[in-house]
Order: C-alpha cells, then structure tokens, then sequence
C-alpha cells in the first residue's frame, strides 16, 4: 500500500469526525441560544451603565473617570466582538470561501471596525448635532440606518454569489493570431499557471467587505455619544467610541486570522485538487453569498423598534 494511499484512507474518518464535532457544537449552541442571548444583553446593559457613570464623573470634573471610561470602552468593544454580530459572520464567510493574503485578512476587518466608530459618529453629528434631532426622531433615524446596512450585507452577498456564479460559466474561446505572442514555460515568470496559483482577491470585494461592517454602527457607541453631547464633554464620548471599535478591532482581526488558518490548514489536508477546486470553490462561494442574503434577512426583521423616548431607555440606561 503506497503513501498516497494510505492518506487517502485517513481523510474519511477524520472528515467523519470533524463534522460530528461541528453538528455536536451547533446543537449544543442551538440549545442555549436563548440563554447565550440573555447573557450578552444584560452584560451590555450593565456596561452601558458603568460608561455612562464614568461620563457623570467626568461631567463633575473627576477625570480618573475618563481614563476608566476609556478602559470600560475598550472591554465593551471586545466583548461586543465576542457575542454574536454581524461583523463576524460577514468576515468568517468573506474568508473561508476567499483565498485571501495574510496581510488583507488583517487589515480589511480592522478597517472594517474602525469604519463602525465613524459611522456612529457621523450618524450622531449629522442627525444630532446637525439637524438638532429630538430622541424618538433619533431612534427612528437609526431604524432605517439599520434596516439600510441590512439590505447593503444582502446586496454584498448576492454580489459574491453572482461572482462565483460567472466564475462557473465556460470562458470564450477568441482567437486572435495564428501564433502566439508569448510561450509559457516553468521560468518565464508570469503567474497564469494553474488553477488559484495567485493568492488574493479583487478591491471590490474587500471594500465591500469594509463597507457591510462599517455601515451599521454599534448601537451601545451611539449612546454614548448621545450622552456625552448631551453633557457637553463630546471629545469624551469620540475617544470612547474609537477605543471601543479599536476593541472590536483587535477582536475581529483575531478571528479573521483564526478563520484564515482553518481555511488553510483544511485545504492542505484535503488535498489541492485543481480540477476538484475548479468547481468546488466557487460552489462553496455561492453557498457563502446565499448565507449572506438569509443572515441579512433576519437582520432586515430583528431591527429594534422605533423607541419614543430614545434608544437609550430601552438599552436599559
């Protein structure tokens, strides 16, 4: 029995086994979804009121209170990264169906983040500030600002599904000289041998990436920034909110690197087919735009009400 035998008789059960593990870890976070949920909001509202204490004393003129208010920022960003969102299931599809360099797997997703902190800082300025909106005209602003970024995540999915779908279509044959003007061979150095030989994507999916993450701004940055105008001490609440995305930052480049590894690892065990990756990539692309466009749906749906009073109210502030 040859070696590449007995490597192919090992991937079976090993395939056997990693799937039994990830059905048994979607069971078992399908079981306590409800409670995981519960779990995270009330963390959030218990840190959405220390932040807003740590303003209270700043506005006293306490200024201990602005170096916690900026460590608290940065904690609620992290754990903001870590409970469930959409920055982590948009960067988790972009990158287990792309062949993406090491150096874009970091950067487009902390670009991403950083783009969140600005986004809820035009948000506030313009509505807030510019336009001197009440609370419930605020809430109201931010429902379609939501509502908005979903409809942006479900366009930047059918986006790829379509990409891979064109990828699948046969290409036209043209012929346009009898011989050719450059013969390929192992030195010449060009780069167009072979299936995925080049290792990247195209600017338009990664600022499309950029743009799906940043342009629904974190709900718990918005009042902080809410609060913070309201007491006058704005500069405050600006360094809040970037340290909080500075968190989710740090956060989401560590899964985007997580999630490049198991991509590569995976296909190194498996094998690099090309004729099988010829197929089987842009098929797991579509099935990553399609989920894309569902996880967009249920966003598009599970938009926070309209609040009179204003959001903060109802993030229990």
């Amino acid at each position: 029995m040859t070696t590449q035998t007995l490597s192919r008789d090992w991937r079976l059960p090993l395939v056997f086994i990693l799937l039994a593990v990830v059905l048994a870890l979607a069971f078992t976070l399908h079981t306590h979804w409800g409670a995981f949920l519960q779990w995270c909001l009330a963390t959030q509202i218990t840190l959405h009121r220390y932040l807003v204490m740590y303003l209270l004393q700043l506005n006293n003129h306490q200024y201990s209170g602005g170096l916690w208010l900026l460590t608290g920022a940065f904690f609620y960003g992290v754990l903001h990264a870590i409970g469930p969102g959409h920055g982590k299931f948009i960067v988790t599809t972009w990158l287990s169906t792309s062949h993406e360099s090491q150096m874009a797997s970091r950067v487009v997703p902390v670009l991403g983040s950083l783009m969140q902190g600005v986004s809820a800082i035009l948000f506030v300025f313009i509505l807030a500030v510019g336009f001197n909106l009440a609370a419930g005209d605020l809430s109201e602003s931010r429902w379609y600002v939501e509502k908005a970024s979903a409809v942006m995540i479900g366009s930047f999915g059918a986006y790829i599904a379509w990409q891979a779908i064109n990828s699948l279509r046969p290409p036209k044959l043209t012929i346009t000289a009898l011989s050719p003007l450059h013969q390929h061979n192992g030195n010449c150095g060009c780069g167009h041998h072979g299936v995925g030989a080049r290792v990247g994507g195209d600017w338009k999916t990664r600022l499309g990436v950029i743009l799906a993450i940043g342009a629904r701004p974190c709900s718990g940055a918005i009042m902080i920034l809410l609060f913070s105008n309201a007491l006058g001490i704005v500069t405050w609440g600006i360094a809040a909110v970037m340290t909080m995305a500075v968190g989710t930052a740090l956060s989401i480049a560590g899964l985007s690197l997580a999630v490049r590894y198991a991509r590569n690892t995976t296909a190194a065990l498996f094998g690099r087919d090309k004729r099988q990756l010829s197929w089987f990539v842009p098929v797991l692309k579509i099935a990553g735009g399609v989920a894309l466009v569902l996880f967009a749906v249920v966003l598009f749906l599970t938009v926070i009400p309209v609040s009179a009073n204003g959001d903060y109210i109802a993030a229990g502030c």
